[in-house]
């Protein structure tokens, strides 16, 4: 039998926050300003990581960015494998997303199936004028061709380690870990 065993921490508070602030400096440099700048988190920890890198856009340019939450429940493709009911919550997206740059966050890129998912659940919603992706962790691993515009910070895994991000809205900690299955 495997079990999960905390292996290192890889980013700490500092470490996470000194991230965010680089991916608020590089949205506004990539989009030319905030003008029609959207943030979407996906559900659960995408959230709180839109929620800060809001607040550390405000402190750059002075101006509040829309906020969304989407719930990507439904639009899983290993949703039937599942043997569990499926927990929905709500999709609350504040503004109208047609036209808009939707910045969608994320706390690990792993496969790139939750961002599929997350990619489903947004055109459903509207058309925005483009979605680009922001990740406070990449691992690698990935069996669909998708990439982070905006990337905390890359760590290559193994397939026997799970990055687990924690963060103080959610967890009452921020930090990042490797996790490993030992025998």
């Amino acid at each position: 039998m495997s079990i999960l065993v905390e292996k290192t921490i890889i980013m700490d508070s500092q470490a996470i926050k000194r991230a965010l602030t680089r991916i608020a400096h590089e949205i506004i440099e990539k989009n030319k300003g905030i003008n029609e700048v959207v943030l979407v988190g996906i559900r659960t920890r995408g959230v709180p990581l839109a929620e800060q890198l809001a607040r550390e856009i405000e402190k750059i340019e002075g101006i509040v960015l829309p906020v969304g939450i989407l719930d990507i429940t439904l639009y899983r493709d290993d949703l039937s494998t599942l043997g569990y009911q499926p927990i929905v919550h709500e999709t609350d997206i504040p503004v109208d997303i047609n036209g808009k740059k939707v910045i969608l966050v994320d706390d690990v890129l792993y496969t790139g199936r939750t961002v599929r998912a997350a990619l489903d659940a947004l055109i459903d919603i509207g058309r925005p004028k483009t979605i680009q992706l922001a990740v406070l962790v990449d691992r690698g691993h990935r069996e669909l061709p998708i990439r982070a515009d905006y990337v905390g910070k890359n760590v290559p895994t193994s397939g026997r380690e799970v990055v687990s991000v924690q963060l103080l809205a959610i967890d009452k900690i921020d930090k990042v870990i490797i996790k490993e299955f030992k025998e």
